[in-house]
């Protein structure tokens, strides 16, 4: 069986104004997705499902999904506020979406093999999706053996302000002990530094970060829901709090229900965190395609 390719576009866009998914930055017009989407495809995944809002899905289904009609099936779900589990009820002033924990929750009807989850809005190049594939194939029938696509720190900075990474925590035998946000990385003259209750801290060189490239197998949504559920119970009434994949993740290599293998990439990130960031992404494309790395168009 082919992996499925998980793709999460719902988020709000707002540092960068606009749908920047529907933001075409390839020579023909292409998103960023359909690089991913474009990748995915040549390393072995047989599916793609989008999360999505209701508000774009016309839209959406105009400009990216028509796209790949006759190349491969798609799904679309939808993350929804009032999607939540019996018993619970929101904030009726929350207008925030519960995270990217509670979006992945959106594909557990439509997923039963092994999955792979990224964001809409990043570049994490060909190489990381030929390892993902492989690990996802080899991971397929087990439960509780997920992994993750670890890039260098190095590799996904933005010329144009600091950026967020997951911090990778790693065991001597190439499995995730756990992850911590960091903010505000940035170079800072030969060094790396990251923001910490409001102070310059160095941040360690060649770490591995995550870019939220995710391996899962479908038990994944049972320790997922679970975990919502005990979230809900804190933050149910809450404008603002969210749901993220690495606490869950977190939690469960804590209470050794789980392991994670991190999967080291050589690929460098790109991708548009800041307005500014896109004239260098759009620079990026060209010259990956006039190396003959992709097409144009692409489909």
């Amino acid at each position: 069986m082919k992996p499925t390719l998980f793709i999460l576009a719902a988020g709000m866009g707002s540092r960068y104004g606009g749908l920047k998914q529907l933001d075409g930055l390839g020579p023909s017009g292409e998103t960023i997705m359909d690089y991913s989407v474009y990748d995915a495809l040549k390393a072995g995944f047989g599916k793609i499902v989008f999360v999505i809002r209701h508000d774009f899905e016309q839209e959406f289904r105009e400009k990216v999904v028509s796209k790949y009609e006759g190349h491969v099936p798609v799904e679309v779900v939808f993350q929804d506020l009032d999607n939540i589990p019996e018993g619970f009820t929101r904030n009726p002033e929350r207008t925030k979406p519960w995270g990217t924990g509670h979006a992945v929750l959106m594909g557990k009807d439509v997923i039963n093999e092994p999955f792979a989850v990224i964001n809409a809005d990043d570049y994490y190049g060909r190489e990381s999706f030929e390892i993902l594939a492989q690990a996802l194939r080899d991971m397929e029938g087990k439960k509780g053996e997920y992994c993750m696509i670890g890039f260098r720190i190095e590799n996904t900075l933005s010329e144009n302000g600091g950026v967020s990474r997951g911090l990778c925590e790693v065991s001597a035998d190439g499995n995730l002990t756990g992850v911590t946000e960091c903010h505000g990385i940035e170079r800072k003259g030969d060094k790396l530094i990251h923001v910490l209750n409001g102070e310059e801290k160095e941040f360690p060189a060649g770490a591995n970060v995550s870019m939220n490239m995710w391996g899962f197998t479908p038990d994944y949504f049972g320790y997922s829901e679970k975990a919502f559920v005990k979230f809900l119970s804190k933050y149910a009434g809450e404008l603002k709090g969210e749901f993220y994949i690495p606490t869950v993740v977190n939690d469960l290599i804590e209470a050794n229900e789980i392991t994670l293998a991190v999967k080291e990439t050589p690929s460098k990130w790109f991708g548009v965190t800041y307005a500014a960031d896109r004239e260098d992404t759009v620079n990026q494309f060209k010259k990956l395609v006039e190396e003959g790395v992709y097409p144009s168009p692409l489909f």
